[in-house]
């Protein structure tokens, strides 16, 4: 396409500097539009187009100088989302690496973004409080001064887990959590949130300990934007969990300071699209705030599908305070998953996905988004929930039946699995014993919940004989991930550095949304000139 030496909606506009600091090539034009922290100019010179860096804009046509067809900003990735967010946070960008349970979300993932100033949660669902409180002195200690946070997972079937892991947060001063797949406030998570609660010296309200809300519904976004409930700040009262004082505090304070609204992800997910639930939940935030006038609005970011630059302008786009990732970084080096399963994560496709039950939540019908290339998890984890739901106990389950789960699923005959679930729940949680001593259809949900529960901890270690059982969570964002890195040097997980993906993802933001500003001027930016490539390490 030729450009017009003038344009009628630009015709004074002209651009000014030495003609060899502009560059006519692709190459050149896709590096001047990504120096962020310099404006960019694209111009036109003989029907060509043109981008450079320097010079400058003027509207005197009398000195001459070259038809201007557009012109951006500077936009340094720092200015991307909210500056309550990094300020609040001690982060350098609007961004945050979500948690992964079992670990996968590791220390070391958590220390190398804390060290590069950027916000890493430890996936500490499902695992024990003395590998939880040995994470903590580890990042603790690595990152004396943040930024850094715990997952506190909801735990229905296991209250006293999580009151375990409140009350070691607590204890060894974990500041911010990720509270992930909550339905409602439960007094373990408002326990953390009112035990942070005191007055600084100007009288107002200091928050010490932060919450940062993973949703995908707006009836639970609410719960979470309104301070939390008088019955169980009551109760923490009565039970000399938190004073009178920091229940009153309670009472003028949102539940959390962040809300991720999530949608398409890996793991627990509703498959919501981000481009009318972001804004749903926004709506809500503004009307909660305009009734409670809150010191400070909840902040609201936005998960599930970030998985290019595209996807992380467009969340920024739709005002977006910050943006998480998940899926993409399990396939980093840093995370506490296997060489094997990393290598699959790396060879998905957006289709590559399915859903399937959920260990934490298998009674109740709750699905998780799971990896299906590679694996036969999906297939077989559905296979169990059909049993679960088709009989009352493990009696009732045909011979045939049985004998395929105990070959092909178990591998081991169900009585030998049921002798290992009692033993785990003895020292972990009696009362589940209790029922399903009771319940025979309760005993079955355990004894299949022992497959779904292994079968992510396989994943994660590199259980060798077990490949075909991996569960693998993963949303369509790594497919997207894999096709954007293709042909580059992120194309090979070993070169997956999960600060490096984290810089070349914003950074690429950034990228995309001056590329808009330019179309928005009515520039017509070539093809090869529109796409941000990790063409070398940024971290």
């Amino acid at each position: 396409m030729r450009y017009p030496n003038s344009l009628p909606a630009a015709e004074t506009l002209t651009w000014q500097g030495p003609i060899d600091a502009v560059t006519f090539e692709a190459s050149g034009m896709r590096r001047a539009l990504g120096t962020l922290d310099a404006p960019c100019y694209f111009l036109s010179h003989s029907g060509r187009l043109g981008a450079t860096n320097v010079g400058q804009s003027a509207t005197d046509r009398a000195r001459g100088g070259l038809p201007l067809l557009g012109t951006v900003d500077p936009l340094p990735v720092q200015r991307l989302g909210s500056p309550e967010f990094l300020e609040s946070h001690g982060v350098q960008m609007a961004y945050m690496a979500g948690a992964m349970a079992g670990g996968i979300a590791s220390e070391a993932l958590v220390i190398a973004l804390g060290r590069r100033g950027l916000l890493g949660c430890f996936g500490a669902g499902g695992l024990a409080p003395a590998r939880i409180e040995a994470a903590i002195r580890t990042i603790a200690e690595a990152l004396p001064r943040g930024p850094w946070a715990f997952n506190l997972l909801h735990s229905p079937h296991d209250p006293a887990l999580e009151r375990r892991a409140v009350e070691l947060y607590l204890r060894l001063g974990v500041r911010t959590v990720e509270a992930s797949a909550f339905l409602d406030l439960t007094l373990n998570l408002v326990h953390f949130r009112a035990a942070g609660l005191r007055r600084d010296g100007g009288n107002r309200i200091a928050i010490g300990n932060r919450i940062v809300a993973k949703v995908s519904r707006r009836e639970v976004a609410l719960k979470f934007l309104e301070p939390a409930p008088e019955r169980l700040l009551a109760e923490l009262v009565s039970a000399g969990r938190i004073t009178a004082e920091q229940a009153a505090l309670a009472a003028r304070v949102p539940m959390a300071d962040d809300i991720t609204v999530e949608a398409d992800s890996r793991g627990h997910t509703d498959n919501r699209p981000l481009v009318w639930l972001r804004p749903s939940v926004l709506e809500l935030r503004d009307q909660t705030q305009a009734r409670h006038g809150f010191a400070r609005p909840v902040r609201i970011g936005a998960a599930g599908g970030i998985g290019t630059p595209q996807a992380a302008c467009a969340a920024f786009a739709l005002g977006a305070d910050y943006v998480v990732t998940g899926s993409i970084n399990q396939s980093c080096r840093e995370a506490g998953t296997s060489p094997h399963t990393r290598k699959l994560l790396a060879q998905a496709e957006m289709a590559d996905v399915a859903m399937a039950p959920a260990a934490d939540m298998f009674e109740m019908g709750v699905r998780l988004q799971v990896l299906k290339r590679g694996t036969l998890f999906p297939m077989r984890a559905q296979k169990l929930y059909d049993l679960y739901r088709s009989y009352a106990s493990l009696e009732e389950i045909p011979a045939t039946e049985r004998a395929k789960l105990e070959q092909q699923i178990f591998r081991r005959p169900l009585e030998d699995v049921w002798a290992e679930t009692r033993n785990f729940f003895a020292s972990r949680d009696p009362q589940q014993l209790v029922r399903a001593e009771q319940n025979p259809r309760q005993k079955m949900a355990l004894v299949f919940r022992w497959y779904l529960g292994l079968s992510s901890r396989w994943s994660n270690t590199g259980e060798s004989g077990r490949e075909l059982d991996y569960q693998i969570w993963c949303g369509p964002a790594m497919g997207a991930f894999n096709d954007w890195v293709r042909g580059s040097y992120l194309e090979a997980p070993d070169n997956r550095s999960v600060v490096d993906v984290a810089l070349q993802l914003m950074t690429g933001a950034a990228f995309h949304y001056r590329l808009h500003s330019l179309r928005l001027q009515g520039v017509q930016v070539p093809a090869a000139v529109a796409h941000y490539l990790p063409e070398h390490p940024l971290a």
